[in-house]
């Protein structure tokens, strides 16, 4: 595992990684409030890209994650998606 530059923060992993790409596909949701602004925007174009990207990273790491990495990942990847056809149908 590598070392974190800054000392005060964890070290990196995967959780963190999928987390960080799920909570940017929220915020692309409109599900949370963008941090720089403070404003639910919804642009699917971006959620599709985030959660896409995850699965890329699930496909990319097969037989490298631990099972309790990939069970987060695919629960992570479930909800996105549930999240991403109901904001789709809002938005027709």
């Amino acid at each position: 595992m590598t070392e974190p530059i800054n000392n005060s923060l964890p070290s990196p992993s995967m959780e963190s990684l999928f987390y960080m790409l799920a909570t940017s596909a929220l915020v692309n949701l409109g599900e949370v409030p963008n941090p720089v602004d403070q404003q639910k925007k919804t642009d699917l174009v971006m959620a599709g890209h985030n959660i896409d990207t995850i699965a890329l990273l699930q496909e990319k790491a097969r037989g490298n994650l631990t099972p309790a990495e990939e069970r987060l990942c695919m629960e992570i990847l479930n909800e996105l998606r549930l999240k991403y056809a109901a904001a789709s149908q809002v938005k027709k």
